[in-house]
């Protein structure tokens, strides 16, 4: 295994962990073996606790059953139930979910599922305050944040980016690492009732991906056969102002066919100078049962982000004379008339029907369309620390957007082989995806003679739209097979494949045409220990064709590899809560690492080269659910190492290690009615070698922990008042080191007050 110290510049071998990384493994291993013993009293307390909504048992999440004849008759009764949704979050107050079908498409438990995964409940949502993906990424195990500038978010895990979103399951893929974003970072999470997040390759349900995490955003259903209200006003820091509307109502008189709506109004400034914005968000949605066993559900959705002072990239890290910069906090380096604006609509259509034999066919349609509309100012360079000149403006205009039509068709459900029963699903998926920018750069450059004394006043140049941008289109089909075996009561393995047909096609001033047909195994095992605890593995393997150009202006290979995952798992409590600890291994060629000081000829795209031989190795640690009565808990923490053939770091703009911490608790006596809570996120150090104008240069961010607080005072049952404060110590450290040779600071301490109604 490598290990890397923060502060070499290369990988050094060590054919264990070390000591801190296996004491923590057998920490958490301890205390899932401790937490397996007989808890009766405490699941008694936890029946007993008055007006909160429990998840409702099911075989997933249920202590193991030896009769594999209950087995079969548990599994007949869950799918008696067709409107029922056993992964739904809302309501349920809790930290964790009973069931996914992250990863392999089966529902399964966390437990049941081998590989790691992290779902944000809407409960968690709503505690952190988290107002978009950005945030709830932010709070999510094993996941790291970097901001490229304010509009725009970088997500990584185990040491790769995350390029691939899932909506309600469908996948869509992120083109140009972020580079052409059209706000898919900044959604709003107000319309979702989770954030799943798988960490590793998912190949098996997205086809083309990296082997990082891949990000389900899963729609509020329109379950309530009752009428029901949840509206919200907020206040904050920065001049923000929030106000939320979620509405449910029965359409018939007899609750079968069912409507919501989800309306958002947010505006704020910043803790940047001269920035603010405007965010709509709306969502609708209907929802039909046509039987007793067939729902239809279609709805769409709508987000608008107004900006205005948005910055492209971030500020100098260096002086003209190499010395370092340290601006305030509040330095943005957009205009009065820059803009990154975005608007994300979708749309979708989905029918479910459950058949008598407990098999289950489910119909997907998705449609997306996230479209920006950029002016936008550029400044490379270093200015002097006297006079504050030297810096080189640029301009572009970009006007544009990313579509994307989905369909998904996939069976499942229980059949009979050898005298024991399994689980199977069969699918089929189909997207089309159409990228197409126009634009270009403005003209009319006015020079800045002190950037000492910025401040956005700066004059707009002449736009050229007319010129294409970007142009391409992404094509991609697969079939996909999975089925759990139960080979004994104690032993399962899951096997599968999806074989995948991509194609991508690029116009323009540079056009290019990649086609690949591949097939993306999937294998896992699991064997229960006892009632509560699950030792699995799994591998898949991952490739992904590369939107990055070489200094030659060549494009990258695309990116082929291994994913080796072992771990344990359990659940306890009734599955309310749950535990994992993973150790992971990522071996791929072709990894995309910025090649310093190089631009793609004729552009000003980030030139990029393709590492060979890299490796990543890891572990991750998290426990999420209610360990007890009124007390909400989620911690992860993870640690990785990566480096090339030669035993150089890779990602080392990356922090290597990740803690991450919050949880609530509600008092009770005289105090009932006031929940408390906070959280901590650590990271350790990371770097990049930047180019100064002495030459390659290492920049640093050394590790820093930031920490959260909030409490929530129940008036009424129906009224409450929430405040979330973020950053209490006003921690100052960058966001993100390295890109484009430039920085970018976090976000100081900040306050929200939420007064909320439900009916």
């Amino acid at each position: 295994m490598h290990c890397l110290n923060s502060n070499r510049p290369k990988t050094e071998a060590c054919g264990v962990m070390r000591k801190h990384e296996v004491a923590a493994a057998v920490l958490v291993a301890v205390t899932m073996l401790a937490a397996s013993r007989p808890v009766a009293a405490q699941t008694q307390q936890y029946a007993s606790r008055e007006g909160e909504a429990k998840p409702a048992p099911s075989a997933p999440i249920a202590p193991a059953v030896k009769a594999d004849a209950a087995s079969v008759a548990t599994l007949q009764a869950i799918n008696a139930t067709s409107a029922a949704d056993d992964t739904i979050t809302e309501g349920t107050r809790s930290y964790t979910t009973p069931a996914t079908r992250a990863g392999t498409g089966l529902s399964l438990s966390l437990r049941e599922t081998p590989q790691s995964v992290s779902v944000i409940t809407r409960q968690r949502i709503e505690d952190q305050n988290m107002l978009s993906v950005r945030d709830a990424m932010a709070g999510s195990p094993g996941i790291s944040v970097q901001n490229y500038d304010v509009e725009r978010y970088s997500f990584n895990s185990r040491g790769f980016s995350i390029d691939t979103y899932l909506y309600d399951g469908i996948p869509t893929t992120v083109t140009g690492g972020g580079g052409w974003s059209a706000g898919e970072s900044s959604i709003d999470p107000i319309i979702y009732d989770r954030i799943e997040v798988v960490r590793g390759a998912t190949g098996l349900l997205t086809g083309a991906g990296n082997p990082s995490a891949a990000i389900n955003l899963v729609r509020k259903r329109a379950s309530s056969k009752e009428f029901k209200a949840d509206l919200s006003l907020a206040a904050g820091s920065f001049d923000t102002y929030r106000s939320t509307a979620d509405l449910q109502t029965p359409i018939t008189a007899d609750g079968r066919i069912r409507g919501r709506i989800v309306g958002v109004y947010q505006k704020n400034h910043s803790y940047l100078d001269n920035y603010s914005n405007r965010k709509t968000v709306f969502y609708g949605t209907i929802e039909a049962d046509l039987t007793d066993r067939t729902t239809l559900r279609f709805g769409y959705n709508y987000q608008e982000n107004d900006p205005k002072g948005s910055g492209w990239g971030g500020f100098p890290l260096w002086y003209a004379d190499g010395s370092r910069t340290d601006w305030d906090r509040s330095l943005n380096i957009g205009t009065d008339w820059s803009k990154w604006a975005t608007k994300t609509q979708g749309a979708f259509l989905n029918l479910e029907h459950q058949f008598d034999n407990g098999w289950r066919v489910d119909a997907m349609l998705n449609y997306s369309k996230h479209s920006a509309d950029e002016k936008l100012l550029f400044l490379s360079s270093f200015p002097d620390a006297t006079t504050g000149a030297g810096l080189s403006p640029s301009a572009s205009r970009y006007v544009g957007d990313r579509t994307q039509k989905s369909a998904d068709l996939k069976v499942s459900g229980p059949f009979e082989l050898f005298g024991r029963t399994h689980e199977l699903v069969v699918g089929a998926s189909l997207s089309r995806q159409k990228t197409l920018f126009y634009g270009g750069s403005g003209t009319r450059i006015t020079p800045i003679d002190n950037f000492l004394e910025w401040n956005g006043d700066y004059p707009e140049p002449v736009w050229n739209t007319d010129a294409v941008a970007l142009d391409n289109r992404t094509n991609q089909a697969g079939v996909y097979l999975a089925t759990r075996l139960n080979l004994t009561d104690d032993l399962k393995v899951i096997v599968g494949g999806r074989y995948s047909e991509w194609k991508r096609e690029q116009g323009g001033t540079n056009p290019f045409r990649f086609d690949k047909s591949a097939f993306t195994p999937y294998a896992g095992i699991l064997y229960d220990l006892n009632d509560n605890l699950t030792a699995y593995a799994s591998y898949t393997s991952i490739f992904n064709p590369q939107d990055y150009q070489d200094r030659e202006g060549r494009w990258l290979d695309p990116l082929e590899g291994d994913s080796y995952e072992v771990g344990l798992k359990g659940a306890f409590l009734d599955g309310r809560l749950n535990a994992s600890v993973a150790l992971f291994q990522i071996n791929q060629d072709n990894l995309a690492q910025q090649d310093v000081g190089y631009r793609v000829p004729g552009t000003t795209n980030q030139a990029y080269y393709a590492a060979k031989g890299t490796r990543s190795r890891g572990y991750d640690l998290e426990v999420s659910g209610e360990p007890l009565e009124r007390w909400s808990l989620m911690a992860g923490l993870s640690h990785w190492t990566a480096g090339d053939a030669n035993g150089n770091a890779v990602q080392t703009n990356q922090p290597r290690t990740l803690f991450k911490l919050f949880s609530t608790y509600q008092l009770s006596g005289a105090l009932h009615g006031l929940t408390v809570g906070g959280g901590v996120t650590w990271q350790s150090g990371n770097y990049t070698l930047g180019s100064g104008p002495k030459g390659k240069e290492r920049v640093a961010q050394g590790s820093y922990a930031l920490v959260d607080l909030m409490t929530r005072y129940q008036v009424n049952d129906r009224v409450s008042v929430q405040v979330n404060l973020n950053n209490l110590l006003n921690k100052k450290y960058y966001s993100q080191i390295g890109f484009y040779n430039q920085g970018a600071w976090g976000a100081p301490r900040n306050v929200m007050a939420t007064l909320s109604y439900k009916y």
